[in-house]
């Protein structure tokens, strides 16, 4: 089952990754269509969503388990959300009347997860020592 679950995850972070970097290319061989206009940006958030699930579903052997991988994948899509589309709005591309209060939801609360990630880091290594 491990591997079935390494081969999910691989598969959703590239199909992320590939929405990232060439999203249009992605709508046609899934879709038939090329994404155009706010699709692209749209693409691109999904294929962070992606990502962050392939870090979520990555199996591991940490003694946090399931809190570890999902505070990891939750700090990864904040933290990666948070600069794309303040990325759009300094471009001045895309900017409706929420980004900027999207951006500023997505930073409060990428803060807390990468101090909880910084504590769950110092715990296990602490624990590791003592071991």
């Amino acid at each position: 089952m491990k591997k079935v679950l390494v081969l999910a995850a691989v598969s959703e972070a590239a199909t992320g990754l590939a929405l990232l970097i060439v999203p249009s290319l992605v709508g046609w061989l899934l879709l038939g269509e090329q994404l155009a206009g706010v699709g692209i940006p749209v693409a691109r958030v999904l294929g962070i969503a992606l990502i962050a699930l392939g870090v979520a579903c990555w199996p591991g052997s940490d003694a946090g388990g399931s809190f570890s991988r999902a505070l990891r994948a939750m700090l990864c899509y904040s933290l990666f959300v948070t600069f794309y589309l303040a990325y759009l709005g300094i471009r001045r591309e895309w900017v409706g009347s929420l980004l900027w209060p999207a951006v500023a939801v997505h930073t409060v609360l990428a803060l807390p997860l990468a101090g909880a990630w910084i504590k769950d880091r110092q715990v296990k290594s602490t624990k590791a020592q003592s071991d």
